[in-house]
């Protein structure tokens, strides 16, 4: 382990240096498609991990799946299309508004209320009916 410490930011500003003119050859041709193995790949690490009760190598491959996330962010914003402060600024606001419970004045008693209520929210938003 390095005895540097590194941010969330630091790892974006890795991700694109890796991704610039004069970065990793690989890094820079890869696209969303040829990157969806990967993503899959990891994701399945990540859940072997978890059905191993390995924490420390859930830790590493949660560092692989969020690495793939910044990737992908960074492709996109390289396209002008979306970056990865939209992905957080979006997830951010999406777990706020479906969960009115806890950040507003919703009551619920129970796991399964707080589902349905989720759940309740969700197709809310993909009828078109709350935002």
């Amino acid at each position: 382990k390095s005895a540097e410490k590194y941010s969330f930011g630091d790892l974006v500003e890795i991700i694109a240096a890796l991704r610039a003119p004069g970065g990793c050859p690989w890094d820079i041709k890869q696209t969303h498609q040829s990157l969806k193995e990967c993503l899959v790949e990891e994701s399945g690490e990540v859940i072997d991990a978890i059905d191993n009760d390995d924490d420390e190598n859930l830790c590493e491959e949660l560092g692989d799946v969020l690495l793939q996330v910044v990737m992908h962010a960074q492709i996109a914003a390289e396209r002008g299309s979306f970056t990865i402060d939209d992905v957080v600024q979006g997830v951010s606001e999406k777990m706020i508004r479906r969960h009115p419970h806890v950040f507003g004045n919703v009551k619920v008693s129970s796991p399964e209320e707080s589902l349905e209520l989720w759940k309740k929210i969700k197709e809310q938003e993909k009828s078109g009916s709350a935002k």
